[in-house]
């Protein structure tokens, strides 16, 4: 079994659990309850409100987490350039070498992690453009309102070398060429730093803060958010919990595996996986779900509508219901954009999420 007998046990509802969710349910339940008690005194008066992502509070008997996101500082004050002489720097990426400013101002980004990275190290106002994503955002809302305003250089996976000149920027970045006129066509308009795809989210960040110009400062934030992880585990007793992580596409029910940017964040706080879930990704059925996805907490998530109306069936589904996390109520519904994506900024949202969900239960 995936799961101890000693955890399973630890999480049933018995009336002493009750009792201690009594005295812990702010702690859990604060972020899932304020999107829908804003009136009875949830919020806190100093946040503006236009920072704050609200959402439903429970999808399919899955809770919710990071109902009310606060991204007002999920971007921190801009970092300063890598110290060295004249105003530009060679930069070694997968395309080739580019002379790049030391510190550039005109930033054109043509993958959300670049576009993670920019926040992460400050400089998300100097993004002139970026490709946008499908669906009702053009960008992640985790990175905050003010990226929505950033102008479009076409959607994600096919940007407008046009559009791009138009921006002037005196920075493009990238991971690989895209089909319109790849690389050549790029760095025609401004010096361009391709990282190349299969590197580990930390990699790439410290790939494109070179691109940036910011080497000493991606050190840095990479370590801080590292002592937070570490910090984190031990404060949320983590090695003791299995975390379950489901991923659900139009047509599938998917484990996320150990090579997903979900289960190195969870790594790295010390967070363990169910035995099922410690290779790699792979899709399970319904009569697989009581062998492959039990866990003593499940963290779902859903690709697009058509991702979350295949997830709500599996939640109803008999067989979801009889897991002990389900019956637990210890399931919960984390952001895809967060959870299935890479970068500094989105894995801190991640340690937030785990914050406030890895001891808890959906309380709605």
């Amino acid at each position: 079994m995936p799961v101890s007998a000693r955890e399973r046990t630890r999480f049933r509802r018995t009336a002493e659990r009750a009792g201690r969710a009594r005295s812990r349910g702010i702690a859990v339940g604060a972020a899932l309850l304020c999107a829908v008690a804003l009136t009875a005194g949830c919020a806190d008066k100093t946040d503006d409100a236009s920072t704050i992502i609200r959402t439903t509070t429970n999808i399919a008997g899955a809770g919710v987490v990071g109902a009310d996101r606060d991204t007002a500082t999920a971007c921190p004050l801009p970092s300063a350039p890598d110290a060295g002489p004249g105003t530009t720097r060679a930069v070694t990426h997968t395309a080739g070498v580019s002379q790049v400013p030391a510190d550039p101002q005109r930033i054109v980004v043509l993958t959300s992690s670049a576009l993670d990275a920019a926040c992460a190290l400050g400089l998300w106002e100097r993004v002139a453009g970026a490709v946008t994503l499908e669906g009702d955002r053009p960008q992640p809302m985790y990175l905050g309102y003010g990226v929505l305003e950033v102008p479009s250089v076409g959607p994600i996976g096919q940007p407008d070398p046009a559009r791009i000149a138009e921006l002037k920027p005196d920075l493009i970045l990238g991971d690989i060429a895209p089909a319109a006129g790849g690389y050549e066509a790029l760095r025609a308009i401004a010096p361009t730093v391709l990282i190349g795809q299969g590197g580990s989210w930390q990699s790439d960040f410290t790939a494109y803060a070179a691109g940036m110009g910011r080497r000493d400062a991606a050190a840095t934030a990479l370590r801080d958010y590292l002592t937070e992880a570490h910090d984190l585990g031990p404060a949320l007793n983590a090695s003791q919990s299995q975390a379950s992580v489901l991923r659900f596409t139009a047509d599938t029910t998917q484990v996320q595996g150990s090579e997903t940017f979900a289960a190195q964040v969870l790594a790295d706080v010390g967070v363990q996986r169910p035995t099922a879930q410690r290779g790699q990704s792979y899709d399970i059925t319904a009569d697989e779900l009581a062998t492959k996805a039990e866990g003593d907490v499940v963290y779902v998530m859903f690709d697009g509508e058509q991702g979350e109306e295949h997830g709500k069936q599996v939640l109803r589904s008999t067989e979801f219901e009889e897991l002990g996390a389900a019956t637990d109520r210890r399931v919960f519904a984390v952001d895809d954009k967060i959870w299935h994506t890479t970068g500094l900024t989105a894995a801190r949202a991640v340690l937030t999420d785990l914050r406030n969900s890895l001891n808890g239960y959906v309380t709605d």
